[in-house]
């Protein structure tokens, strides 16, 4: 099994057989047609796409890649996966959620919210300095390390900087529901990325 790619739609709860209720991830993923099939030494992947990217949007190298699948419009996300050795798939098939079932586990990867620049309470979590007596620098960092040895800042020390907007894969989630006439993942728990941001999803 490859894999799929998705959107994610938004959050909302299931209840399961027993009445309890279950937090879930809804992501619209597929049909993905199958753009390209690839090969290099040691290993085998298919190239995936999803949606449909606009025609004055979509440059004539994109335009032309798609036509050669026989896609009518280039998609909007390619993504490539890697096959086991004993997967075979073809150019122009779809691939649907069906492949897919309700207790399978999943690992899904998407980017995640930007959140700018975020100081070290944030970012990191850190306490806080005194916040009574007059103490001026609530939210500052603190001392960097003594100024005799080593008279620098050590790498990877946490300091304020950019946060968010990475790359984040959430692994061993599982699948709640398939609902294959309308394209949908019920998926417990959270997903990482804002709403309608895309995802890709590996069992």
């Amino acid at each position: 099994m490859a894999g799929i790619i998705g959107k994610k739609i938004g959050m909302t709860r299931v209840f399961d057989k027993d009445g309890l209720a279950v937090p879930v991830t809804v992501l619209e993923a597929g049909p993905c047609p199958v753009v390209r099939v690839v090969e290099w030494q040691g290993g085998r992947g298919v190239q995936l796409g999803f949606g449909r990217k606009k025609a004055r949007r979509a440059t004539r190298a994109e335009v032309g890649h798609a036509q050669k699948s026989g896609l009518e419009a280039a998609p909007q996300v390619l993504r490539q996966f890697r096959l086991k050795s004993d997967e075979q798939f073809e150019v122009g098939q779809q691939l649907t959620v069906e492949q897919f079932s309700a207790g399978d586990r999943v690992k899904v990867t998407g980017t995640s919210k930007g959140r700018g620049f975020q100081g070290v309470m944030k970012r990191h979590g850190f306490h806080g300095r005194p916040g009574s007596h007059g103490n001026p620098e609530r939210r500052n960092p603190g001392t960097q390390g003594p100024g005799t040895d080593p008279s620098r800042v050590i790498k990877g020390k946490r300091l304020p900087g950019h946060m968010g907007d990475a790359r984040v894969t959430v692994r061993n989630l599982q699948v709640v529901r398939v609902d294959s006439g309308r394209n949908l993942l019920f998926v417990k728990g959270a997903v990482p990325g804002p709403r309608n941001g895309y995802v890709y999803v590996t069992k």
